[in-house]
């Protein structure tokens, strides 16, 4: 009867915790999500440490976990010397995994170095993120496929302790249902701000065009899953209602681009844009961005988009010389041709006196 009574009273208590922090609580829904990715930021940093029910409240501040704590403070310390704007974020870290204790994922770039320890940070941060050099004491690592960072941070807040555990155990349901345990990859998360949007989650895959991209996603359920994985991850599609905002853009930005969303998650601007023939349209055509070794480098063939300028500058010198002649009145243009041939038949009859001299 004892036994019964428990399971009885941890049932109820699970029910409670649903309606009151969970997926159907009443401020699901109610607030605007795109624009809400603030601070803006370029790059994620993301440290692989411990289990996600062992962090404390503010795990990247917490004397007992001195890894967390020490990059945070390096991070802080070098922000003025750091170009590209990162984030850092706590990620789960389980030994026989992929990602262990230590082991730092940076985004966009899609590297991992192995082992960052307390007296590496430094050095760390240093070369990797101040240089943007391969860490002297590291080997980088390439990522593939997709990953979804999912925010469980219970002693945070109890509405991602409820939230985020449930989304990832339906995550690595469908992943598994679909094949994809070697090209997705889940993983729980701590606070990435905006507790009442729970289930929080983010999601780094390469777009149409290849390029990797950090979308945030709120309000996000057991039931949005399968969506995810088949419209944002297999298709590069954004899911409009759910969608925060992304890495590398301003929440001004994000805000705009909402607006401007079409259900199949493209940009109405893009998918609307005439065809011209610009110094703009022309650079983003030809523009081709690559990752070199270490994940930092960018190339752009810069040939070509001096040579499209330089016939676009052509045109637009032949359309005001055009222009120009344009401005003319009739009546000036038939004085003009009286004019020429009056001082041709002169030059004629002057010829043949020359002749008869």
């Amino acid at each position: 009867m004892a036994g019964a009574a428990e399971n009885s009273s941890s049932v109820f208590a699970a029910a409670a915790n649903e309606v009151e922090f969970g997926f159907e609580r009443p401020e699901m829904y109610k607030s605007k999500l795109a624009g809400t990715v603030d601070p803006p930021y370029d790059r994620h940093v993301f440290l692989c440490y411990k289990s996600y029910d062992s962090w404390p409240s503010r795990v990247e501040e917490s004397d007992s976990d001195s890894l967390p704590k020490v990059l945070s403070g390096a991070l802080k310390a070098r922000k003025n010397d750091i170009k590209v704007k990162p984030r850092l974020t706590v990620c789960e870290g389980r030994e026989g995994t992929e990602f262990q204790d230590g082991d730092v994922l940076i985004f966009p770039e899609m590297i991992k170095y192995r082992g960052l320890k307390d007296s590496d940070v430094d050095s760390f941060v240093e070369d990797v993120l101040v240089n943007g050099k391969p860490w002297a004491s590291g080997v980088p690592e390439v990522l593939a496929g997709s990953h979804v960072f999912v925010c469980a941070h219970a002693s945070r807040d109890r509405r991602c302790g409820v939230c985020g555990p449930a989304l990832i155990e339906k995550f690595e349901e469908e992943i598994a249902m679909r094949g994809l345990n070697d090209q997705v990859f889940v993983s729980a998360c701590s606070h990435i701000g905006g507790h009442k949007y729970a289930g929080n989650l983010i999601i780094f895959s390469a777009d149409a065009e290849g390029k990797i991209m950090g979308h945030w996603y709120g309000y996000v359920t057991p039931d949005d899953v399968a969506v995810l994985l088949d419209q944002h991850i297999a298709k590069g599609e954004i899911i409009d209602h759910l969608w925060r905002g992304q890495m590398g853009a301003s929440v001004e930005h994000d805000e705009k681009a909402d607006e401007h969303k079409i259900p199949n998650g493209k940009d109405l601007e893009k998918s609307e844009k005439p065809k011209e023939n610009s110094s703009q349209d022309k650079k983003e055509s030809v523009a081709i961005c690559c990752q070199g070794a270490n994940g930092f480098s960018c190339c752009r063939d810069g040939s070509l988009e001096v040579k499209e300028t330089t016939e676009v500058q052509g045109n637009k010198d032949l359309g005001k010389f055009f222009g120009w002649i344009g401005k003319w009145e009739q009546s000036e243009i038939l004085a003009a041709v009286a004019v020429v041939g009056a001082v041709a038949t002169v030059a004629v009859a002057y010829g043949f006196y020359r002749r008869s001299g």
